[in-house]
Order: structure tokens, then sequence, then C-alpha cells
């Protein structure tokens, strides 16, 4: 009898992933480094996955490559992105492969399955004046000020994600030396230097008048005392918190939805490119594991080049 191929059925009606799935999501923590942020996004792809089994009557050790493809099928049915497809494959072969590797399957029926080709798109960087008026947004002395100068300041002038510049500890920062130790995905660490404008604000911000303002007189969790930086109510700033400090400041010189936090990341490697840096620095500094990664940014200076070429050369212009 056919398989029905319909639509995942809700993920809310799978409510715990079989323990093979939990053992892979552990091996992918504890082997591997995978940021929470991945893991949940790997939980949430393969509760889907599950989903569609049940739906269709199959169980983990009987899949088949039709199941596969008919996951696919269903979730661009369901209007999903290619992104998200691709990324819902990724998981499903991860999965299947951590199956035979254990020893709990002998065939993985994602072998010849090829996750959907997703066009790369250029980063939506920044122009450098936008960048200024953004910095220059943040007004007063005040301790939140001083804060909040010094997350913009360190997001553009390292290239930082938002998850290092949360997790960054008093430890990290060597302002003597010029640096902060970040830890970035794989739990990779890496040393970034720290330009002048961070570095002030950085300092503005680590003084009494600062950080020494918002700390409380006893600190409430384990690791709040060497945060970087805090909250209003003296614990250690999250991820969230931190992208609201980045949207309202940009809302504040109407930027609006085009700037986040990965956006001043873009920037920052973009704007380095523009002036001429080795790829090979920028990946460094961002902490690409390829080259290939960092290469996108030469593209966008490509387009770059062609718009400016075509606004001031006087014969540049071509026929539409």
């Amino acid at each position: 009898m056919a398989r029905p191929v319909g639509d995942p059925v809700d993920i809310a009606r799978v409510d715990d992933l079989p323990i093979e799935a939990e053992a892979l999501l552990g091996w992918l923590a504890v082997e591997r480094g995978r940021a929470p942020s991945t893991l949940a996004a790997y939980r949430r792809d393969l509760r889907a996955w599950i989903a569609h089994l049940d739906h269709r009557g199959v169980s983990l050790r009987e899949v088949a490559p039709a199941d596969v493809d008919a996951f696919g099928a269903a979730l661009r049915a369901a209007g999903r992105s290619g992104t998200t497809v691709a990324r819902a494959l990724v998981a499903v072969r991860s999965l299947h492969r951590f199956l035979v590797a254990e020893g709990l399957t002998e065939l993985d029926p994602t072998a010849d399955t090829e996750a959907p080709s997703v066009p790369r798109g250029l980063p939506k960087a920044l122009r450098e004046d936008e960048v200024e008026r953004l910095l220059a947004a943040v007004v007063g002395d005040d301790p939140v000020a001083r804060r909040d100068r010094a997350i913009l300041e360190v997001l553009y002038g390292t290239g930082a994600r938002i998850s290092e510049l949360v997790g960054l500890s008093l430890g990290d920062v060597d302002l003597a030396a010029g640096r902060l130790r970040v830890l970035g995905k794989g739990a990779k660490e890496r040393v970034v230097p720290v330009g002048r404008h961070a570095d002030g604000a950085l300092r503005a911000w680590l003084s009494d008048a600062g950080r020494g303002a918002l700390a409380p007189a006893r600190w409430r969790r384990r690791g709040d005392a060497d945060a970087v930086f805090l909250n209003a109510r003296g614990g250690r700033l999250t991820r969230q918190g931190a992208w609201g400090v980045v949207r309202r400041h940009g809302d504040a010189v109407g930027l609006g939805p085009r700037l986040t936090p990965h956006v001043l990341r873009h920037s920052c490697a973009t704007h380095m490119v523009d002036h001429g840096a080795d790829l090979r620095a920028v990946q460094e500094l961002l902490g690409h594991a390829s080259v290939s990664t960092t290469q996108v940014y030469t593209l966008v200076s490509t387009e770059r080049l062609r718009a400016v070429y075509d606004a001031a050369h006087p014969r540049a212009h071509r026929p539409s």
C-alpha cells in the first residue's frame, strides 16, 4: 500500500523525541560543541521529521529514501523557504548517519538525497555614513548609555556575533593589549583586536560610573559577576536584551528592520574589504572555518563598485 504523502502532522503532537534522536543531540552538544541555538533548531527539525514518519506509519529504522523525499516535498508544499528545507534535511541526514555510525541501522536512507541548493544572498551591509549615524545616536553618560555605546562599538568594531558579545567575561577583555577573547561556533576560541573607538567605549563602560553602577551588592546567579555586559537589574545581558539595544538605537536613526546585530557584523567585514583588507585576515576576524564563506564580501565590494561606476562614469549607462 502506498504511503501517504501529505503535509507533516503538527509537531505539537510529538512531545518527546525518540531516544536515538536525543542521543544525537547529546553528541552534538558534548562532542561537537554545538551552540544552544543550533541544538534548538535541530530539535525542531527532528520533531517535524518524526511527526512526518508518524503520519506515514514508518519507524526510524524502516525509513526509505522515498520517505525523505516526501518530507522535503511536504515542507515545500507548506510554503517553507529553500533555506528552511535545506536545514531540515541536514538534520535528518545527521540523524541517519548517526544511526549507522552507532550500529543501530545498516543503511542510510539519506545517502543519495541532495539538499536543495539555496542561492547565496549578498549580506545587506549598512553604508559607512549609516553606521556613523547609528554610533552617534547613543547620547548621555549614564551607565546604560555607556553600555549601549560599548555594545554597538564592539559589534561593529570586531565583527563579533551577538552570542559572542553577551558571552564575554571580564577575563576575556585585555584592553592593555587591545584585544578580546571570544568563544565562537563549535566552542572555537579566537582573539580579535579592539580598535580605538571600541576601546574607549569599553573603558567608559567598565569604569565605576558604567558597569560598576549597575553591579548589584549581591549577585543573583553564578557567572553574572564575571559578565562584561549587564542588564539594568545587574544580571548578565541576554542575547535578546542585546538585540533590543541594537534595535532601539537603529529605530532612533531610521534604520528600522534593516538593522540587526548580524548586519553590524556584515558591515564590519564589508567595510574592511572595501578598504583593502586581506580576505584571510577578515576570515580570522570573523571566525569563519573556510575562506569560501568570507569570499561573499568580495562580491559585495564588486556590487558596490558596479553601482558607483554606473552612477559616476559618463559612458557607463547601458541599454535596459
